[in-house]
């Protein structure tokens, strides 16, 4: 085992970070495209 595996910084779960980075770049790219949609509706 080597220093990186006794002292971790985070002891969260990975599958939450990843849930929420996943999350969060699917709204983004979502509003985006929300976005997108309204403008070629009303323009």
């Amino acid at each position: 085992m080597n220093r990186f595996e006794k002292d971790v910084q985070s002891k969260r779960n990975d599958l939450i970070d990843s849930g929420v980075g996943f999350i969060w770049s699917f709204g983004f790219f979502a509003l985006i495209f929300a976005i997108g949609v309204i403008m070629k509706l009303f323009v």
